[in-house]
C-alpha cells in the first residue's frame, strides 16, 4: 500500500481545523552554529527537506488554509524559500528584521495578520511525525473556545527524542495543566512547539520583546489551559548533532 493511500485512511477525529497557523521562524538558531551561519535555522535540512518544510507538509496535510511567518535572522532568505517552495497554503510575512521580538512579542506583531479566530502557533525548527490520526487534526477535536484558551501539544518527557530538558508541564487526568516544572524537578510533559491559542490571550502586553510563557501562565492560572498529548513521534532538532540523531531515528522507523 503506497504512502498516499495509508494517508487518505487515517481516522478524521473531527473538529475544525483553524484555517491560520503563525508560523515561529524568527530565532537566531545559536544552537545550531556552523549550519546557521549561512543560513536560518528554518533553513536546516533533517532527512532530505528543510525543517520549514516539515512543518508546511504538516499544516497542508491537515488543511490549513493561511500561514503567517514571522522573520528575523537571514530574512530575506526565508521570504525567497516561502515564495518559491511553498504551495497550497497562503503565506503573510510579519518582518521583524529591525527587532526580535521573540515568542510572545512576535504573537504580538502579528495579530492584525492573524484574526479574530483561534489560530495555531507552530515552531519552525521542531518535527514530528504523526500516529494514527494527523496531530494537528487531534488538536482541533479537543479544542473547546468555551472552556479553552491555549491548547498545547506534548509528548511525555521518555518520548521527548533528543531532548536535553526535564520537561515543562504537567497535566490532570483531563488534561488541564496544572504547573510548571519546578527548579531542580522533573516535569513529564514536553511541549513540542505546536498549540492552538485563542486570540483572547492576546491582551495586556509588556512593551518589546517577551515570551508566550506570559500567555500560558495567565490561562494556567484562570484553569483555561490544557495539553494534548502526542501520539506519533517528535524530535527536539536544536543541535547538529540531533540532526544526525533524529535521521536515523527516522530511518529505523
Amino acid at each position: 500500500m503506497s504512502a498516499k493511500r495509508t494517508l487518505s485512511i487515517r481516522p478524521d477525529p473531527g473538529g475544525v481545523v483553524p484555517e491560520t497557523a503563525m508560523v515561529m521562524a524568527a530565532g537566531l538558531g545559536k544552537r545550531m552554529r556552523p549550519l546557521t551561519a549561512t543560513r536560518p535555522k528554518p533553513l536546516v535540512e533533517v532527512a532530505g527537506r528543510t525543517l520549514l518544510d516539515h512543518v508546511f507538509d504538516r499544516l497542508r496535510s491537515a488543511g490549513v488554509k493561511r500561514a503567517v511567518v514571522n522573520v528575523h535572522y537571514l530574512a530575506d532568505a526565508l521570504e525567497a524559500h516561502l515564495k518559491n517552495r511553498v504551495e497550497g497554503i497562503e503565506v503573510a510575512i510579519s518582518d521583524e528584521r529591525g527587532r526580535l521580538m521573540e515568542t510572545g512579542g512576535g504573537i504580538v506583531q502579528a495579530r492584525a495578520l492573524i484574526g479574530d479566530q483561534p489560530f495555531l502557533v507552530v515552531n519552525s525548527d521542531n518535527l514530528w511525525l504523526d500516529g494514527p490520526s494527523d496531530a494537528i487534526r487531534m488538536l482541533a477535536a479537543r479544542w473547546d473556545d468555551a472552556t479553552m484558551d491555549a491548547l498545547l501539544l506534548m509528548v511525555p518527557l521518555a518520548r521527548a527524542h533528543n531532548h536535553g530538558g526535564q520537561g515543562d508541564f504537567s497535566l490532570s487526568p483531563e488534561g488541564r495543566i496544572t504547573g510548571r516544572r519546578k527548579q531542580g524537578r522533573i516535569a513529564p510533559f514536553v511541549y513540542t512547539g505546536v498549540q492552538i491559542l485563542s486570540p483572547r490571550v492576546i491582551a495586556d502586553w509588556p512593551e518589546g520583546p517577551f515570551s508566550t510563557m506570559l500567555f500560558w501562565e495567565r490561562a494556567i492560572a484562570a484553569g483555561r489551559a490544557y495539553g494534548l498529548v502526542h501520539q506519533g513521534l517528535w524530535f527536539d532538532v536544536g543541535t547538529p548533532p540531533a540532526i544526525t540523531a533524529t535521521e536515523a531515528l527516522i530511518a529505523d522507523g
